[in-house]
């Protein structure tokens, strides 16, 4: 009976050790090295100060997707914690999307 309680308990804890490490919300905006760190799943110390420096050198970012122009920080990384990435208020930070050309509107004269 022990046996089969032990082999539950290590199930479980297999079954519940991704939450563990999932990302946690985090504003790459205005969060330091170490919060970084901890709240980007795949981002150590490292890669965490690459973003602040990156960051520090050309301002806040405009996307998650900017975070891939990081050195160390791959377009996969970006994936893997978008929705824990924010760049303004709470607001998780979504893809990046293209420009449209305008449309001229019909019957507009050009100069």
């Amino acid at each position: 009976m022990n046996h089969h309680l032990a082999t539950l308990a290590i199930l479980a804890s297999l079954l519940l050790a991704p939450l563990a490490i999932a990302s946690s919300p985090v504003n790459i905006n205005t969060a330091d090295a170490p919060t970084l760190a901890q709240s980007l799943d795949g981002v150590g110390l490292a890669k965490a100060q690459a973003i602040v420096a990156w960051r520090e050198a050309n301002g806040a970012f405009e996307s998650a997707d900017q975070l891939a122009e990081v050195k160390g920080i791959g377009a996969s990384l970006v994936e893997r914690n978008r929705d824990a990435i924010q760049v303004d208020g709470a607001k998780a930070a979504r893809k990046a999307k293209a420009a449209r050309p305008s449309k001229a509107k019909a019957g507009a004269e050009e100069d």
